[in-house]
Order: C-alpha cells, then structure tokens, then sequence
C-alpha cells in the first residue's frame, strides 16, 4: 500500500495528457533512451505541459496522497516530513519536468503537442484538467473497494494454488 501512493502520483501528473495511447513498444519497465528532440517540439511539450496545469497538478496529488495515507496509518504522521522530503527529491515538478518534456516530445509531433495544448485552453479542456484530479481519486476509490470486496477470492486462488505447489528448496 505504501507503494500505491508513488504510483497514484505518477498517474496523476499524466490523466490530463491520456488522450492517445503510447506509440512506443513497451521497455520492460526500463526508461526509453533519450531521443533528440527539435526546439519546438520542446517548446511545444512545455506548453502542453503548462496548459495542462501538471505542476499544480502534482503538487494538489502529492498533498492529497500523503494527507490520505497519514489518515489510513496515523503512525505514519511522524515520518510525513522525511516522506516529503524525498517526494520533493524525486517526484517533484523540478525533479521531473525534463522526463515528462521527453516523454510527451517522444509521443508526440510537434503538432500534436499545439493541438492538444490548443485543447487544454478551451473551456471543456480548461474543466477537463480542473475535474481529473477529483475523478482520478473517486477512480482510486473504485478500485481500492473492489479490491477489498474481492480479496478472499483472490487469497483463497493463491492458497489453492499453493497447496499443488512442491514445496521449494531455499538453500
């Protein structure tokens, strides 16, 4: 669970921007090499990334997240300012700007990227990006219940599965 939060985050900054599938084939988890882009296509990632309002964006998620999950453990209220601390290291606008640049840039053209920018500043754009923050959490919501409801089908298929496994030697 304390993963989930890191992960919602990194969600999060991307829900606005989710209007087309990714083009590139999957790295096994592996970040993609950094491709040169051209000026514009830069420039036009940053004003895409701008539009969408993504470092406002993170920082309301990380607040909403960390703020969620010392309300689920309150032991964890002791520890919120070093997890702060490293979120403001690692997940923080500053920290990922450049790889969201080349994320977006490596997706998409130059055109797509004013285009979508274009979107974002558009009424329906403009409540798109002020309502993903509010669904991405009723979305997590969502899962999580369904989740818990379904856990015993889940824990009794591991258990089962279990009892045909042979037993592993550890040396």
């Amino acid at each position: 669970m304390k993963y989930f939060w890191i992960l919602t985050v990194g969600l999060a900054l991307t829900a606005p921007l989710a209007q087309a599938q990714s083009t590139t084939p999957a790295t096994g988890g592996a970040p993609a090499p950094a491709v040169p882009i051209s000026a514009g296509q830069r420039k036009a990632a940053e004003e895409l990334l701008t539009a969408a309002n993504s470092e406002q964006n993170l920082a309301v998620t990380i607040d909403r997240m960390l703020a969620s999950q010392i309300e689920q453990n309150p032991g964890m209220k002791a520890v919120e300012p070093e997890m702060r601390a490293y979120i403001t290291k690692y997940m923080s606008w500053s920290a990922m700007k450049e790889d969201m640049v080349q994320l977006y840039a490596r997706e998409f053209t130059e055109k797509e990227l004013k285009e979508l920018a274009k979107f974002y500043q558009t009424p329906i754009g403009r409540k798109t990006i002020e309502k993903m923050p509010q669904l991405m959490g009723a979305s997590m919501e969502i899962g999580q219940r369904r989740m818990q409801e379904h856990l015993p089908e889940l824990q009794q298929a591991i258990a089962e599965k279990m009892k045909t496994q042979a037993p592993t030697d550890v040396k």
